[in-house]
């Protein structure tokens, strides 16, 4: 099992060398990184580290998800995870828990393995379903950078540009309700995310909930969408998604997140 490490970067300062090193610390062998970079000029291609693991590409990009298709067109592994400059691999073994995993439990057909996040912005891990439902897929899919999707399924289907936050959400509603790729729960948090960034400003925070409307009605029937709304609003959504976010409250949330799923949150 060879995995694909992509990091895409334009002007990342030392944050590009914080996720290498991550990466590069992982106790199981076989891997390679990607780094597309969109033509940096601080310095940071120049002094990224070096190894013959690290390929490094370089062209123009209108666009984060444009620079990710441009990225997975060298990919020569069999899954891809998407690490943003400054996001982490939660520990040095996550690929090797992983690669033993997929071992234990092969997907009949190319799917996508996911796990937790800890978020970095709240100190906090965030639980994942250990099933995905169409009501998941409405609600809340795992972290983008805690899932392991197989190569062929980033080829067949590319990231959609004209959607400037939520292109990977609409990739995996396409591998959900279109492609009809499995998709297992590792048990085990795969990345540390920074959070905080380009998608989480105010006026970003409105072009998302907009996108989500969207994307939402192109996979899903309108009996579905009016299901999902009417649960969301019987069970306070805008208030969970408050103490999720909060530093204070977002740990107390996340246990009861992970009693509801039925399982312990990790030590």
């Amino acid at each position: 099992m060879k995995f694909s490490i992509i990091v895409v970067c334009l002007n990342p300062g030392p944050k590009l060398n914080q996720t290498l090193d991550s990466i590069l610390s992982q106790t199981y062998p076989s891997f390679e990184i990607i780094v597309k970079d969109g033509g940096s000029r601080d310095g940071s291609i120049e002094t990224m580290r070096e190894d013959r693991r690290i390929h490094l590409y370089q062209e123009s990009d209108h666009s984060i998800y444009e620079a990710m298709n441009q990225a997975v067109s060298h990919v020569t592994g069999d899954y891809i995870l998407f690490l943003n400059c400054g996001d982490l691999f939660y520990d040095n073994e996550v690929l090797t828990h992983t690669a033993q995993f997929m071992e234990q439990h092969p997907a009949k057909l190319q799917g996508i393995y996911y796990g937790d996040t800890y978020s970095a912005k709240t100190e906090t891990k965030i639980s994942s379903p250990p099933r995905i439902t169409g009501f998941v897929c409405y609600r809340n899919i795992p972290c983008h950078q805690s899932c392991f999707y197989a190569a062929d399924l980033c080829r067949q289907k590319p990231y959609e540009p004209k959607y400037k936050i939520r292109a990977d959400y609409e990739h995996f509603l396409w591998c959900y309700y279109r492609a009809k790729a499995p998709m297992q729960y590792l048990g085990l948090t795969v990345s540390s995310y920074e959070g905080g960034g380009y998608s989480e400003t105010k006026e970003n925070l409105k072009r998302s909930a907009a996108e989500h409307k969207e994307i939402t009605a192109k996979y899903m029937n309108p009996g579905e969408l009016f299901r999902y709304r009417a649960v969301m609003a019987l069970t306070l959504a805008p208030l969970r998604t408050a103490l999720a976010e909060s530093k204070h409250f977002s740990a107390m949330y996340q246990k009861l997140m992970s009693k509801a799923y039925g399982r312990k949150q990790e030590k």
